[in-house]
């Protein structure tokens, strides 16, 4: 929990964004969420079942179980960013959430929400760049924790495998216990659901640019910010030519390489400097450094360098040559 900001630092009366169209906003929530049912349906449409339009919406309502966490996930992560910047009385918007069926794995590409290129200060930009991720994992954690407890610990077969973080092995490792040689767990749609929260909050705590995770560096280390993020922003193109020459595919790595381009627009875009807050000389308080500094430990051990492999069948086949040969 942040520390209560000083009378001067908040307006409980924020001014409303301009051109805020509230309809806009309903109509990308309700197509966001109807796109994540999509793709909860395909999640648990039958292997046996000849896919069909038809069994795809008749699937729908089951789709739930991977729609309703996902979206609470995102939810509460852009509304932590929404409620902390009016706290300090910075017109913000309200989420857009952007739909994106059958092309991203996840059914959107998440929300953005308007607000001024300039904050007040570094403690309002602590506190708004810290709220949304913070918020997020609030709910992806146990979301993660209960789809674990329900999913079950299979020989894989094929398919592609999620990627692997320090928290999210040793969550399993809590959870499921050990997993036999050969054996990985199957998620089911609401542990991929928590699982997706995981990779979304550690997407957006990269310390580059203007995502949260730039907000927060640049709270924490002023203009020396922005010698950072060209540093990580430079090594994304590394970690991908590392799953390039680890899996000879381009596919488990793709992302960081979309991720370099994406982002490298932006900071073009912006003039390649994160901009200053109103007051940059004012520090920020202790409660806030601590939450600063828990979110770059949080990105350390939420960052998963492989976010989705093909199942290694080779594995498979020596466990099973090494199970006949006992």
């Amino acid at each position: 929990m942040t520390e209560e900001p000083q009378d001067h630092e908040r307006d409980h009366e924020a001014p409303r964004h301009p051109g805020a169209r509230p309809s806009v906003h309903f109509a990308l929530f309700l197509a966001t969420l109807a796109s994540l049912f999509l793709t909860g349906a395909l999640q648990v449409y039958p292997e046996s079942e000849a896919f069909s339009w038809r069994g795809l919406v008749r699937h729908l309502p089951a789709g739930w179980t991977f729609a309703v966490p996902m979206m609470s996930i995102l939810v509460c992560h852009e509304f932590g960013h929404y409620f902390a910047a009016r706290w300090h009385g910075v017109p913000a918007s309200l989420p857009y959430f952007i739909p994106l069926p059958f092309l991203s794995p996840f059914g959107t590409m998440g929300a953005v929400i308007s607000m001024p290129e300039r904050i007040r200060s570094r403690n309002a930009l602590l506190d708004i760049g810290a709220a949304g991720p913070l918020a997020g994992l609030i709910v992806a954690i146990p979301v993660l924790a209960i789809g674990l407890a329900q999913s079950p610990i299979v020989r894989p077969s094929g398919g592609w495998v999620e990627g692997q973080s320090i928290f999210y092995f040793a969550l399993k490792r809590v959870i499921l216990g050990p997993i036999p040689a050969g054996h990985d767990v199957l998620l089911n749609p609401t542990a991929f659901a928590g699982w997706a929260g995981l990779f979304v909050t550690v997407l957006n705590l990269l310390p580059v640019a203007q995502l949260d995770g730039g907000h927060i560096g640049y709270a924490l280390f002023g203009r020396h910010q922005n010698a950072l993020a060209r540093v990580i922003h430079a090594t994304l193109p590394v970690v991908f030519l590392y799953n390039l020459i680890t899996f000879r595919t381009f596919e488990p790595g793709m992302i960081w390489l979309v991720w370099f381009v994406l982002l490298a627009l932006l900071m073009r875009a912006t003039g390649g400097n994160h901009p200053p807050t109103e007051s940059d000389t004012e520090a920020l308080t202790p409660g806030r450094r601590a939450i600063g500094v828990l979110c770059l430990i949080l990105f350390a051990v939420l960052f998963m360098p492989t976010p989705m492999r093909e199942a290694d069948k080779s594995n498979v086949r020596d466990a099973a040559s090494v199970e006949q040969a006992k």
